[in-house]
């Protein structure tokens, strides 16, 4: 698959791309919430028939899984989220008060981080004056290079709904031959519950340097184990109880 990263480097390109920022990724909210979703709503599936319990208890019981648990996660996702937004304000305004306090400091910290970028000399110093000329652009370097913040932070809603989202759609496929009252449910369940794992690693790759079916068989192993895990609990307790 053509990786999503690939872009044009035109000089009109570039300069459109640059200008608008960095744009935060919430492919790892959606694959985190799909992936969660499918294994929750089949493993309940198959801890369910593992029991021999009624074909009506997994939907009830899968029904309120997507529901909880995925406002539970889009919740907790959406915490999450703004800890990193605070944590960014925090030391924003902590590098400012430094700044403003011992800009000397300041300065030989901004001369360090260049120098490790290979600058030296006089080309070190116009460079750590031309950063230090903008207060903005030194505190933006300095939450990147000395704290390892990220350039923007993602936000909170759109994280929190990414998660939500995925988790429904990816987790109400295990419970649809059963909706449906196929025959077969379960063998139907586990086929399709099988190919959206497949389908989730396949999507993961076009932003990995993994191959599309390497990363789709990688999710398969996972979900499938947390679902032959739920099975084998189901009979295991079924029989405890019997």
């Amino acid at each position: 698959m053509a990786n999503q990263m690939e872009h044009e480097h035109t000089r009109e390109a570039i300069h459109e791309r640059i200008a608008g920022g960095p744009k935060p990724s919430y492919l790892r909210d959606w694959i985190y919430g799909g992936i969660d979703g499918t294994v929750t709503t089949f493993a309940i599936v198959s801890g369910v028939v593992g029991a021999r319990l009624s074909p009506g208890i997994i939907l009830v019981l899968g029904g309120a899984s997507l529901i909880a648990d995925g406002f539970a996660m889009a919740a907790g996702n959406y915490v999450a989220t703004r800890a990193e937004h605070e944590e960014f304000s925090l030391t924003e305004a902590v590098e400012r008060r430094h700044i403003k306090a011992a800009p000397a400091g300041e300065r030989e910290e901004v001369r360090q981080i260049m120098g490790g970028y290979g600058l030296t000399g006089n080309l070190l110093e116009e460079a750590v004056a031309a950063v230090t000329a903008d207060q903005d652009q030194w505190v933006r370097i300095m939450l990147r290079d000395e704290y390892g913040l990220p350039a923007s932070v993602r936000s909170s809603w759109r994280a929190a709904l990414s998660t939500f989202w995925s988790f429904l759609t990816c987790g109400l496929v295990p419970l649809v031959p059963f909706v449906a009252a196929l025959p077969h449910a379960f063998e139907i369940s586990a086929g399709i519950t099988g190919l959206m794992f497949v389908l989730i690693g396949a999507l993961k790759s076009q932003w990995s340097i993994s191959s599309w079916w390497h990363s789709g068989l990688t999710t398969l192993a996972i979900g499938g184990g947390a679902a032959i895990v739920a099975y084998l609990t189901g009979g295991w307790l079924r029989g405890l109880a019997g």
